[in-house]
């Protein structure tokens, strides 16, 4: 017996109800909500990159759905965009975050770092609030590698932004 299973776009997506991501046709329950630790970590993380982005052209959305196209939209915990957004983007962020749960964490390091690799975001930050520390991954001729592991600064192209990521753990 074969089994079809069914593939979903955009306009589907848009009538769900609950938080989903929508990956290659195929919905993404993004359940249960974050723990307080996660939603921490997201805000001092959030006050760290927009202060070191005033001076810049660019601005940080939490939760922010990114429509990259009909059969795929993801929901990057954080990210960086040097355009005004009005409703949702269709562009590919600058920088992408991800704060890492236990429910995240194989789609955050494999399916998410391949989506955001073949969208050439130009760095992917993976955040580990359990081990205090980042990984962060730069775009160096069209795919991924590490720029840096650690709880300490690191200095991005964007605008020479300066994140101390010690002051988020």
């Amino acid at each position: 017996m074969s089994v079809t299973i069914p593939r979903y776009n955009y306009q589907d997506y848009k009538t769900w109800k609950g938080d989903w991501e929508l990956i290659d046709g195929y919905p993404f329950a993004m359940s249960p909500s974050p723990t307080g630790k996660h939603q921490k970590l997201m805000r001092k993380l959030i006050t760290l990159f927009s202060a070191e982005l005033e001076e810049c052209e660019c601005e940080v959305y939490p939760e922010l759905d990114w429509i990259i196209d009909e059969k795929n939209v993801v929901r990057p915990d954080l990210a960086v965009y040097c355009e005004d957004i009005k409703t949702y983007p269709k562009t590919t962020p600058k920088i992408v975050i991800e704060i890492i749960s236990d429910f995240s964490i194989q789609t955050d390091e494999e399916i998410k770092y391949k989506i955001y690799e073949a969208e050439k975001v130009g760095y992917y930050v993976i955040a580990y609030p359990d081990f205090g520390k980042v990984r962060i991954f730069a775009l160096k001729d069209g795919a991924y590698q590490k720029a840096y592991e650690g709880d300490g600064t690191f200095t991005f192209d964007l605008c020479d932004i300066k994140v101390d990521f010690k002051k988020a753990f």
